[in-house]
């Protein structure tokens, strides 16, 4: 257990240290024994000539000699030791490779298979780690171990090779080489002992290492390689596709054949450089599957997405026109398909889903051959969405029965004829039919209804027996006409649940892309869509935001259980973890981790991952491959509204950025341009009390001094009001109740010096009127307004200032009677770098910073600033504030 818990939790921090992926080179060869190995160690021993930081993860030794030779001089991680079933297994260390983190590792064996207790169930997903992480891999491979190519080298050497990779792995490979030899080479190799030991050489040239298989093996490698090359020059614009607009079907089912099918349709997809879709027909069957058909089927699912399939999944009764309207609606050119494989009872035979394609549909449509076994199809055996057997469905077919025979019976006292008897019992069979669950309750009820007519109302009655030769006639075709009628009543029932359950996640889509659209916020949109797979699911959903990889911090949807974050291990938060690092799916049901209890998926967006979802999966059923699609779709949509919030918020601060450098540029530039003109005048004041003081008279000094001090007064209150703009921008308000009348006195004596030439005055209603302010701040508020009044106001202009209470604030009024402002400049008067009265010349050293401050203070003290006329003349400023105390 302390081995398996080391892998649920990798070292991550090593790899942080990469910031660009890897790359892969693959050595690739036609069989074992061609010289993979021995040129994959020959590259690693130049590569650590040129300096390149070389490690070997991990080299199957086949204790050759050559091979072991090249291993000396390049330094060799240790194996990671697995106890399994007693078997003693050797396994690459994964993350001891992450902790080394060297600039190119070698491992070999790209199509292992991983040991129980591993990370990843294979290693090329070992490989695609590494490569995350910032390492250059070689590795090698043989052609038979292509995913694509496994039916076709299998029918060649009558070999099945368990062990594969998908082909996007060898085809997003940086750089392939072949290693070739040619075939007779080989053997002799073979038969010298270099390549397996004696015994094990003959029984594989006996086999699988005949001339003729090797020949065919090289060609396959060869022909691969090329395609590769002419893929990659496709992709880089430097070829052409070899069809254009091509689109390749196939049909996803549990049939042993299905396989060999998706292999072939995506080597023909590969050929024709051409989409690949497949496609799974969802019927009432589907639904029962179970034992090894459900394994077969989610095989299959699993080999249509390593192969680059798009997975697409219809409802309904009929597969044939499903799969027709589908390719009509999808632009599908080719369907590719498996020849139907099980024997058809004479009597009931009927035409080949192949040949209902062709009838529905003028597309170009490929059988491949089956050699699977044939196999006998049950007849006549019903499958049924419902349970087998119901007492309630019983009794329901038994009342429905019973009502039909007795209202029979009226009908047969009225004088009426048969045909409405027979109408009735009909009528019967349907409502059985709509009324319980499957096809076998109707067709019992059918037999029955028969029987009743037979018994109650044909001559003899109360007999089974009938007289009339006619009788046998109409007992068919009453029992016909009821098996039909329930037929069809049961196919409606179930088309109208298919819809109504296609019609259910069709809803959930739309609901939950509705309500992303209205989230307003990241968690909110990440617990909406755990709301939705709450319900598609029926479980609790775990969830968290990526933040620039910090700590994961779950919630629980729904809120109630969120007991269940307690029972989360330490295993379960390192695959949530990996998933976070690495940008794949990881957990229950997938192939990292597997043992896991959870299933964990990655919201992403088009920058990475925007956040972490969790499923249980342990005491809960397996989701099926639509409801997985389904959950994928849900996860991505919530991906890109995450990216969108995180997107508009990035806009937002960096609109807000700007703006910031743009006042600061501004404020710069005012700062610069008004402190030129008071320095100016202190300077010019200051030479000339230095060079002529003797010479001039006290008056003449006296207007020297009064000078410098105002303008020493000026550059003070300009620098306390930027001071007083930078600690509200860095620190906020902190606020304390404050008798008002002593702040307003206070602020009177330390106004302009120019003040003594103006009445200034405080009014009071309320000496012990008090207000929650911060006092240094506020003291800044009246200081400004005041001195604006004293500057544009004439010499013996009153100044009054006042406040009372009113309900819950204290409002605070500074009023004049000078000239006014005029109501265009009102407009203007709070924003930043404005000033009243532009273009006087006693106005040049107005910043404009004062009253804008001042509305920022109150703003931040909850209050508003508001400026009106004072009657009869002059200008009143009014602010508010939060009163403290009771009234």
């Amino acid at each position: 257990m302390e081995e398996r818990h080391h892998e649920y939790l990798p070292d991550l921090e090593a790899a942080e240290k990469a910031q660009l992926p890897g790359k892969l080179k693959i050595f690739f060869g036609y069989a074992a024994g061609v010289g993979k190995t021995y040129a994959m160690l020959e590259a690693a021993h130049q590569a650590k000539k040129e300096g390149i930081d070389t490690v070997v993860g991990y080299v199957e030794r086949h204790t050759r000699p050559d091979t072991l030779a090249l291993l000396e001089g390049l330094e060799e991680l240790p194996c990671k030791e697995i106890n399994y079933r007693g078997i003693h297994l050797r396994e690459f260390d994964l993350d001891a490779a992450l902790r080394r983190t060297p600039q190119l590792i070698l491992v070999d064996e790209l199509a292992h298979s991983n040991a129980p207790g591993c990370r990843h169930t294979k290693r090329y997903q070992d490989i695609e780690e590494l490569l995350r992480a910032g390492m250059d891999v070689y590795t090698t491979v043989n052609v038979q171990h292509l995913e694509s190519l496994n039916d076709l080298v299998s029918s060649i050497t009558g070999v099945v090779v368990s062990e594969r990779i998908p082909d996007r792995v060898f085809d997003s490979a940086s750089q392939v080489e072949l290693v070739d030899i040619e075939p007779a080479d080989l053997v002799k190799r073979l038969q010298s002992g270099k390549v397996y030991q004696e015994r094990q050489s003959k029984q594989a040239l006996d086999h699988f290492f005949t001339i003729e298989n090797l020949a065919a093996l090289r060609e396959i490698a060869m022909r691969r390689t090329a395609d590769r090359l002419n893929r990659a020059a496709v992709h880089d614009g430097k070829g052409q596709s070899a069809r254009a607009g091509e689109h390749i079907l196939i049909c996803l089912s549990s049939a042993p054949s299905n396989a060999k099918v998706i292999r072939t349709a995506a080597r023909m997809a590969e050929a024709f450089h051409s989409g690949f879709t497949a496609l799974f027909v969802q019927t009432p069957e589907s639904k029962e599957l179970s034992g090894a058909n459900i394994k077969r089927l989610r095989s299959n699912l699993r080999l249509a997405e390593q192969l680059g399939a798009q997975i697409s999944t219809v409802y309904g009764i009929d597969p044939a026109v499903q799969i027709a309207e589908y390719a009509r609606v999808s632009g599908v050119t080719k369907i590719v398909m498996g020849r139907v494989n099980h024997r058809q009872s004479p009597l009931m035979k009927k035409k080949s889903l192949a040949d209902r394609l062709i009838e529905l549909t003028d597309l170009d449509i490929y059988i491949i051959p089956d050699q699977q076994p044939l196999y006998k199809k049950p007849l006549g055996r019903l499958r049924r969405p419902g349970p087998a057997f119901s007492w309630k469905d019983v009794g329901k077919a038994a009342l429905v029965l019973a009502l039909s025979t007795l209202i029979c019976l009226g009908f047969y006292a009225a004088g009426l004829r048969e045909s409405n008897i027979i109408a009735v019992y009909i009528l019967g069979v349907l409502a059985t039919a709509v009324w319980t669950s499957g096809h076998l309750y109707g067709v019992v009820s059918s037999v029955l209804s028969v029987a009743s007519f037979n018994f109650f109302f044909t001559e003899p009655r109360f007999t089974f027996q009938a007289t009339d030769p006619s009788y046998p006639i109409t007992f068919l075709i009453m029992l016909l006409s009821s098996v039909i009628a329930s037929s069809l009543a049961s196919r409606v029932k179930t088309q109208a649940r298919l819809a109504a359950q296609k019609s259910y996640y069709t809803e959930l889509l739309l609901e939950n892309s509705q309500k992303l659209q209205r989230g307003r916020g990241e968690w909110e949109c990440l617990q909406l869509a755990a709301e939705q797979l709450n319900r598609l699911f029926d479980r609790p959903v775990i969830y968290a935001l990526e933040k620039g990889g910090a700590e994961l911090a779950f919630r629980a949807e729904p809120e109630d259980q969120a007991k269940i974050l307690e029972g989360l291990t330490t295993e379960d938060l390192g695959v949530a973890k990996w998933v976070q690092k690495n940008n794949k799916h990881a957990g229950a049901t997938t192939n990292t981790l597997p043992d896991a209890q959870w299933l964990f998926l990655a919201v992403r967006g088009t920058r990475g991952v925007m956040g972490i979802v969790g499923i249980p999966i342990s005491g809960y059923s397996i989701p099926d491959a639509f409801e997985k699609n389904l959950m994928v779709a849900i996860l991505n949509e919530c991906g890109l509204s995450l990216e969108r919030l995180r997107l508009r918020e990035e806009k937002r601060e960096a609109a807000l950025a700007a703006q910031r450098e743009h006042l600061q540029a501004n404020l710069l530039r005012a700062v610069s341009h008004d402190l030129r003109t008071p320095l100016t005048n202190i300077s010019g004041s200051a030479g000339i009390l230095m060079q002529q003081e003797s010479t001039l008279d006290s008056a003449a000094r006296q207007r020297l001094y009064t000078g410098i001090y105002d303008d020493c007064s000026w550059l003070i209150n300009l620098t306390e009001n930027l001071l007083t703009a930078t600690r509200i921008e860095n620190g906020g308000v902190q606020m304390e109740p404050e008798l008002l009348e002593d702040v307003l006195k206070t602020a009177v004596r330390q106004v302009d010096r120019r003040a003594r030439d103006h009445h200034i005055s405080v009014t009071m209603k309320d000496p012990m009127l008090m207000a929650r302010m911060n006092a240094g701040l506020i003291l800044r508020v009246i200081i400004n307004i005041v001195n604006n009044a004293i500057q544009y106001t004439p010499a013996g202009s009153q100044i009054a200032l006042s406040a009372e209470r009113k309900g819950d604030m204290v409002e605070v009024s500074i009023s004049d009677d000078g000239p006014g402002i005029p109501d265009e400049a009102k407009k203007h008067l709070f924003d930043l770098f404005y000033t009243a009265g532009q273009g006087r010349a006693d106005c040049q050293r107005g910043l404009g910073l004062g009253l804008n401050l001042c509305q920022t203070i109150i703003t931040q003290h909850g209050g508003e600033l508001k400026v009106a006329d004072h009657k009869p003349r002059g200008t009143v400023f009014r602010f508010t504030l939060p009163a403290a105390g009771e009234r």
